[in-house]
């Protein structure tokens, strides 16, 4: 088996299994899974009850990962996310319990409600894999995943993620509302009990860890890496734009856009595969000049655009 083909098997798998419990979302599943297998983070932003919860559930279940929710609130202290040292009498010594951040996939939901201390709890675990409690460092699980969600429409008591936390997201997604056949689906789904209960293991977390190696293997040739910072300084030099994407989103667009050719069944990259992920992977990274956010412009729009006018590369023998 090719090395293209494991992750296209994998995340094939993983999807028909989810589908089972998210109805209608293939591309918002698939987009989840990419994130996953390039061993990056993922902020799911909508409104409550589109299945933000369930999507990170599932997929937990569907690769036999341990599963954590954290449930942000403006009380909430960085040690209940991280964890703390108790000192155990008998022992005379500090023992560490782990917080719930200690599991494969954390559901981080509604983060943005926490304050911002308790926010930059996440940052080195997301970053560097690990956490540091009391001066001592522990090491992550692998495969770590962070599944944040957020509310793009209630502001009131809610502190906004800083620059620096949204940028170490790898993508961010929208679930959306379900077409009206797939809402119907969804009403069947679920007359008797609900289909997550049913939901069995499809892929190991070894084949997950062989998927996020094999993706490394996809070539991507150095027209399209030039192809990949020219849309990110062109983001940069936008006039609406007051913040462009970061070279973590040119590295993220870059890992991402591999996963995306594997899936399609490529070991190489074209520049439909950088286009396709453009949006999810920069957008979130962007922040808007006070005088375009009067009049409304959306970061998503200005990707659009930069894609609309970069020079996609041709294509060129190979040496």
């Amino acid at each position: 088996m090719s090395e293209t083909t494991i992750v296209q098997n994998m995340i094939e798998r993983v999807t028909a299994n989810v589908e089972k419990v998210i109805i209608g979302k293939r591309r918002s599943i698939q987009q989840t899974l990419i994130a996953l297998i390039c061993e990056g983070h993922l902020l799911i932003e909508d409104v409550p009850g589109l299945g933000k919860t369930m999507l990170a559930r599932s997929i937990a279940k569907s690769i036999g990962c341990t599963f954590s929710r954290i449930q942000f609130t403006p009380d909430m202290l960085p040690s209940d996310v991280t964890g703390v040292s108790v000192y155990n009498q008998k022992t005379q010594e500090f023992q560490f319990r782990p917080g719930p951040i200690f599991t494969q996939i954390v559901l981080a939901d509604e983060i943005n409600r926490a304050t911002p201390k308790t926010q930059a709890a996440l940052l080195e675990a997301m970053e560097e894999r690990q956490t540091t409690v009391d001066g001592i460092t522990y090491a992550m699980s692998n495969p770590f995943l962070v599944l944040a969600t957020q509310n793009p429409i209630e502001y009131e008591g809610t502190f906004p993620l800083p620059e620096a936390q949204v940028d170490r997201f790898i993508m961010r997604i929208h679930l959306g509302y379900p077409e009206r056949k797939d809402e119907i689906a969804i009403l069947d789904s679920q007359i008797d009990h609900h289909p997550i209960r049913d939901l069995e293991q499809v892929v190991s977390a070894e084949e997950l860890t062989e998927a996020q190696a094999a993706v490394k293997t996809v070539y991507m040739d150095d027209q399209i890496k030039s192809y990949i910072v020219s849309i990110a300084t062109a983001t940069r030099q936008h006039p609406d734009v007051y913040l462009g994407a970061s070279p973590r989103g040119s590295l993220a667009l870059f890992k991402t856009s591999r996963a995306y050719a594997a899936l399609s069944g490529r070991d190489y990259v074209i520049p439909d595969d950088v286009k396709a992920l453009a949006v999810p992977t920069l957008a979130h990274r962007l922040i808007i000049s006070p005088s375009a956010r009067i009049k409304n412009v959306d970061p998503e729009t200005i990707v659009k655009e930069t894609l609309a006018t970069v020079t996609v590369p041709g294509a060129r023998a190979a040496a």
